[in-house]
């Protein structure tokens, strides 16, 4: 349980240069393995067939599961994880292993951030980089804890990542060194 108790006007000082946090979704490797699986069996019918009902259905077969086995593949592993980082000037959240996709958002463009104890796939449609209209914009990898931007042009941006709170503790006392001038 983290300590509500410390001066918010010092809170700045005692924040570290660069705030780094991060989620990871395990289940997300289990489905890699499954496109890793449909991928194995496409280049085995692709090497092994057989087949004498000729070459269209055989190739549509290969074409189909490496296709889907890719997708399934590079879609999970995109969101095996998500990194945040803050600083002084902006927020940057990336995705996987390669780092996409990435958002990189101005301090000088937040408004507000709040904690969010329960973030769920279920209410954002699922795993991944989700937009709803009455939502707005989130990084869900796993349900939990998460931090919400309340953005000056009136959009929200979630993400899902450990340690939630201090991240918005060290958002909300970054944002007050910010000038008013500055903001919109």
């Amino acid at each position: 349980m983290q300590d509500h108790t410390h001066d918010e006007d010092t809170a700045d000082a005692s924040h570290p240069e660069v705030w780094t946090g991060r989620a990871t979704n395990r289940v997300q490797w289990l489905l890699a393995l499954v496109g890793a699986a449909c991928m194995a069996l496409g280049i085995e019918l692709a090497v092994a067939s057989a087949w004498t009902s000729g070459i269209a259905p055989l190739v549509m077969s290969v074409v189909g599961c490496i296709a889907a086995g890719l997708l399934v593949l590079f879609g999970t592993l995109a969101f095996v994880h998500v990194d945040l980082r803050l600083d002084h000037e902006s927020l940057e959240v990336r995705c996987g292993h390669i780092g996409l996709p990435r958002r990189r958002i101005l301090l000088s463009h937040v408004a507000g951030a709040e904690f969010a104890p329960h973030v769920t796939p279920r209410h954002w449609g699922g795993w991944g980089y989700r937009w709803r209209p009455e939502k707005g914009t989130a990084v869900v990898v796993r349900r939990g804890e998460g931090v919400v931007l309340r953005l000056w042009d009136g959009h929200t941006f979630t993400i899902t990542v450990d340690n939630a709170e201090s991240a918005v503790r060290v958002i909300k006392a970054r944002l007050r060194t910010i000038t008013p001038g500055t903001a919109h």
